[in-house]
């Protein structure tokens, strides 16, 4: 097998200049966060967050990764276009009903702030959005420009956070911090890259419904299997929460944003690469194996130190970034680890499934996993027999994922 070319080394590395930096900021605000919030506000602010995460989701119906796929300027202003509409329909939606919901005093939502529940739909159309200008910036190589927008956001909420706590501004401080790095992204996006300008109206034309038939495939199949991802992540800190506590909950949270960190700093990286070389090579040569099996080399020696970082030293590390009381963190971080070198690796192939037009095939995953996470958290279990049979589950799982995914890159007929 032959190592990864230059060239997509270089446009890895041009990725990861912003994205780095992205990430470094918001890890080195981490240590800052925990000592000027309470657990409460952090534990809140993280629950909008994950609710922003589902419903941006929803809000693009994933049709912005067709984008990589069709080069049409008039077929991305189509695509800018259904966003742009489902987004502002969907954000209002979720606005009227949390509001609603806030003022009955429903027993989930006692907790929540009127702020929290007010801004949930502005989110949502802001991170629905971004996604659809950084896909667009993907589709046309403009990977250094989506590095410098990432960068700009990032940095734009880590400021806004830590100077609004300085300032005395406890509630709504990392909520609004958020909004604000938000909107900068947005605004620099539309700046650096002038992608094409939605046509807004009320009701969808004959033009961007037929856009919708289509690409029927990544709302049928991709928008149900992304969201399955994303309550997957959210549903063992539920969980565990649930049946462990606040205290237990805080820590695996930490850990959670720890090891998330390789993944949307590296990994998230080469997949925005990846994307557009694995289309190129698919329409070529009917497959897109030879840039797989490079990605995947890639990928492994990139997770290999990390892992080894996590499995060895992650309980001094966490004590000393953030303190002995997150000395515990590291622990689950350690039974953790050999989970997320599988993710890391497994995450950007998925992109396969979309080139291949095997969505279904990753839903049905989707499912199972979703399925078996619920299942490995119902069981009556310690925190540490929790994770460790989350991982030990997931970790199988990864591996038909990733063998599934190389039948993709061959092209072999299997279930479509």
């Amino acid at each position: 097998m032959s190592m990864p070319r230059p060239e997509f080394w270089r446009n890895v590395a041009t990725v990861m200049t912003g994205a780095t930096g992205a990430q470094a900021l918001t890890l080195l605000a981490a240590p800052l966060l925990t000592r000027l919030c309470t657990p409460a506000e952090m534990g809140s602010f993280s629950v909008w967050l994950g609710v922003i995460a589902v419903t941006s989701i929803i809000a693009t119906l994933r049709v912005e990764n067709a984008m990589v796929i069709d080069h049409e300027r008039g077929q991305q202003r189509l695509c800018f276009g259904v966003v742009a509409w489902f987004a502002t329909l969907l954000g209002l939606a979720v606005t009227l009903c949390s509001l609603c919901a806030c003022a009955l005093g429903l027993p989930p939502l006692q907790t929540v702030s009127w702020p929290e529940m007010a801004t949930v739909g502005l989110a949502t159309w802001m991170g629905a959005n971004i996604q659809t200008t950084l896909a667009y910036a993907a589709a046309h190589r403009q990977f250094g420009t989506a590095a410098r927008i990432k960068l700009l956001q990032a940095g734009t909420i880590a400021t806004s956070q830590l100077a609004l706590l300085y300032a005395g501004v406890d509630g709504v401080a990392l909520l609004a911090g958020q909004l604000i790095g938000l909107g900068a992204g947005l605004v620099a996006g539309r700046l650096l890259l002038s992608p094409p300008r939605a046509r807004f109206s009320f009701f969808l034309d004959r033009t961007q419904r037929a856009y919708l038939h289509k690409h029927r495939a990544f709302w049928r199949y991709s928008l149900p299997s992304s969201l399955l991802n994303t309550m997957v992540g959210q549903l063992p800190l539920f969980m565990i929460g649930i049946h462990h506590g606040a205290l237990a909950a805080g820590l695996f949270a930490l850990t959670q944003r720890v090891l998330a960190a390789p993944t949307a700093l590296i990994a998230t990286s080469i997949l925005e690469v990846f994307k557009r070389q694995a289309v190129n090579e698919f329409q070529t040569v009917g497959n897109c194996l030879a840039v797989y099996r490079s990605t995947f080399k890639a990928l492994v020696l990139l997770a290999l130190g990390p892992t080894l970082v996590l499995l060895l030293f992650s309980p001094a590390l966490f004590g000393w970034l953030f303190g002995e009381d997150w000395r515990p963190a590291g622990d689950l971080a350690r039974i953790l680890a050999p989970l997320c070198f599988l993710n890391f690796v497994a995450s950007p192939l998925s992109y396969v499934f979309f080139v291949s037009g095997k969505q279904r095939m990753e839903l049905c995953w989707q499912v199972v996993l979703f399925l078996c996470t619920l299942l490995v958290f119902v069981a009556p279990l310690s925190l540490h027999g929790s994770l460790m049979a989350y991982a030990i589950m997931r970790s199988a799982l990864y591996l038909v994922y990733l063998y599934m995914s190389h039948l993709c890159a061959r092209n072999v007929p299997v279930l479509a």
